[in-house]
């Protein structure tokens, strides 16, 4: 009975992780298994809501200027590979707007597109670094539901598209995504270069216009599927459309709280603690959340 029991088990795991997973990308580093990166996710987990908390609360937050500097420095160059990726190597040569299958063959084109979703999901595991900066910084009103809810799903969600869909319609999200970070981390670099460039950081209520932005175009591409059909699967818009709408109401909600009367205006941020305003914003505990969940 065990060993039935076992051997059914078994069957399942292969069906689930091999048979319906895309033969060009299920060996790549990560991929093969979900229990490397389920790992990942759970130790970040644990570091940042029990082991990181307790390891800071008798000690001075990390003084990590120059960190924070170079590191959302290499974001940036990042983002723009990415979006350079899914423009040249998809969107604007070879793609549909309306829809797209994914191509599932070895020519050099698909394998590009695959490449530039694996690099993707990549990214969303270096960007859990955030939240390890949070916590080494003492930042800890950063660290939100939300927060984490976001840069806990993202890694999972770009995993399955690496393994089982490696390309077509849903590449979207991921390319206006990927420009949203370009503007966002050139923002944060900034900030993290000290008070003499906060005079050139006037713009970033104009970063939550564009997140705004994003998630409509989300949105409005991925409904397509709703009465389009060219083979990508359209249960994917269950995630996808509600996902949209929750966070465009947040930030909705966080631009008028922030911007939308003088007694709303962001918080300036002082020469004394120029670090701390990389990635932080004003004293509603939403916004600071939206402001860095992209």
């Amino acid at each position: 009975m065990a060993s039935t029991n076992a051997t059914t088990s078994s069957n399942y795991w292969d069906f689930l992780f091999t048979e319906l997973a895309d033969p060009r990308t299920n060996h790549w580093p990560l991929i093969s298994s979900p229990v490397p990166g389920l790992t990942i996710i759970a130790s970040y987990l644990y570091f940042v809501l029990n082991f990181g908390p307790k390891y800071m609360a008798n000690r001075k937050p990390f003084q990590m200027q120059k960190t924070l500097v170079v590191y959302n420095f290499i974001q940036v160059l990042v983002s723009i590979y990415l979006f350079a990726e899914g423009l040249d190597g998809a969107w604007l040569r070879h793609y549909s707007w309306r829809c797209q299958p994914v191509d599932f063959n070895d020519n050099p084109a698909a394998m590009r597109v695959a490449r530039g979703c694996y690099i993707y999901f990549l990214a969303k595991i270096s960007e859990l670094l955030d939240t390890v900066f949070f916590t080494l910084r003492k930042k800890d009103n950063q660290i939100t539901f939300l927060h984490l809810y976001h840069h806990t799903v993202m890694p999972m969600i770009s995993w399955g598209a690496t393994k089982y869909y490696p390309g077509g319609h849903g590449t979207f999200i991921g390319v206006i995504n990927s420009f949203v970070h370009i503007v966002m981390y050139t923002y944060y670099m900034m900030a993290a270069m000290g008070p003499q460039y906060q005079k050139y950081l006037w713009w970033k209520k104009y970063i939550t216009n564009l997140q705004m932005i994003q998630f409509g175009m989300a949105f409005a591409h991925s409904a397509q599927l709703l009465w389009t059909d060219c083979g990508y699967p359209r249960w994917s818009v269950f995630f996808t459309l509600p996902n949209a709408i929750f966070f465009y109401m947040l930030f909705n909600d966080f631009y008028k709280k922030s911007y939308g009367s003088k007694k709303a205006q962001p918080t300036p941020v002082t020469a004394t603690d120029s670090a701390s305003a990389v990635k932080s914003i004003e004293n509603n505990n939403s916004p600071k959340v939206a402001s860095k969940e992209l």
